[in-house]
């Protein structure tokens, strides 16, 4: 039964059942992927209008000012290897405020390179950004006190140390479908664009 007359889980299933995977046997690794079969149900799926880049400057400031978690993307100055870690962070309209572990691979990473790419959002809505970092030992108590409230996280009450990072944004991607990703670029060099 095509794709197109079915519903619920057998749809999905159908669907996923019309692409074929390539192997690329010199690598071993998935290689390209072929539709096969009916294709009526793909052709008629429509994406929704693309939003400007006034629309997705103004939902990414929300989603900075509403999100309280995010994943935190480092490298190891020495040899590359990757760490990617899910962090709380408080928004205060121009920077990100994270706290982790000082003997954490993250912190090390972010106070030895002082760069770091924060992601936020689902696949089908990406903000990416990528920043420059500060570290600091520490933060005043009005600034700690308004952490704790928006991530219910409070560092300052653990016996583990930890470092506090700032991370100003100099880049920032926005989409949410493939007709948003000509123009995903919203911040260039600490600029907002199309503001």
């Amino acid at each position: 039964m095509p794709p197109s007359v079915l519903s619920g889980p057998s749809r999905g299933l159908a669907l996923a059942a019309a692409w074929r995977v390539l192997p690329d046997a010199a690598t071993g690794h998935d290689g390209d992927h072929e539709l096969v079969g009916d294709t009526t149900e793909r052709r008629s799926m429509t994406a929704p209008t693309a939003r400007s880049t006034a629309e997705r400057v103004r939902d990414t400031l929300a989603r900075l000012e509403q999100d309280v978690d995010a994943w935190v993307a480092t490298a190891h100055p020495g040899d590359g290897t990757p760490y990617l870690v899910p962090l709380s962070f408080l928004w205060d309209g121009r920077t990100l405020l994270f706290s982790t572990p000082t003997a954490s691979p993250t912190a090390r990473n972010l106070a030895d390179t002082g760069q770091a790419r924060v992601a936020l959002g689902t696949t089908r809505d990406v903000v990416m950004l990528e920043g420059t970092v500060v570290a600091t030992d520490g933060v005043d108590e009005e600034l700690g006190t308004a952490f704790a409230a928006r991530t219910g996280f409070d560092p300052r009450e653990l016996t583990t140390a930890y470092t506090w990072f700032r991370v100003t944004p100099r880049r920032v991607q926005a989409w949410r479908e493939e007709n948003e990703l000509r123009g995903r670029e919203l911040m260039r060099d600490g600029q907002w664009l199309g503001e």
